[in-house]
């Protein structure tokens, strides 16, 4: 057995157990948004029950609060239309990584161009249905 076959086992395994401990996954990708910034809104939420999150994030003054509730919400609405309780599902894990960078150039003095990097955003969310 091969390295790429021994891969593919671990990654089918592992989605059998999300699937048996009743996890549920979901990712928002490019979200336009700096990492940095959508990492100040994730810290509050990860841990908690996922109505107390989204409390908390209709009640946060941050750009980056909104596209989360909404994939949050998402999320429950899968998870509810799946028969899991969703009073029961917590957010165990809220990973942000950094999407690809846009480049861009604003005009300077004496004919120079300073570059602009706009940054980009993953965001992958985790629930667990806990008792």
């Amino acid at each position: 057995m091969n390295r790429r076959e021994r891969r593919k086992q671990k990654r089918e395994k592992e989605a059998e157990e999300r699937l048996k401990d009743k996890h549920k996954t979901a990712l928002l990708k490019y979200l336009r948004i700096a990492p940095r910034k959508v990492r100040m809104v994730a810290d509050t939420i990860r841990g908690r029950k996922v109505d107390q999150a989204l409390a908390i994030l209709d009640f946060t003054n941050r750009a980056a609060a909104g596209p989360l509730a909404k994939m949050l919400r998402a999320l429950v609405a899968n998870a509810a239309a799946e028969d899991i309780d969703v009073d029961t599902l917590v957010v165990k894990e809220v990973r942000v990584d950094q999407g690809p960078t846009l480049k861009r150039y604003i005009p300077r003095a004496m004919g120079r161009a300073t570059q602009v990097q706009k940054k980009t955003s993953h965001v992958s969310f985790l629930l667990e249905e806990r008792s």
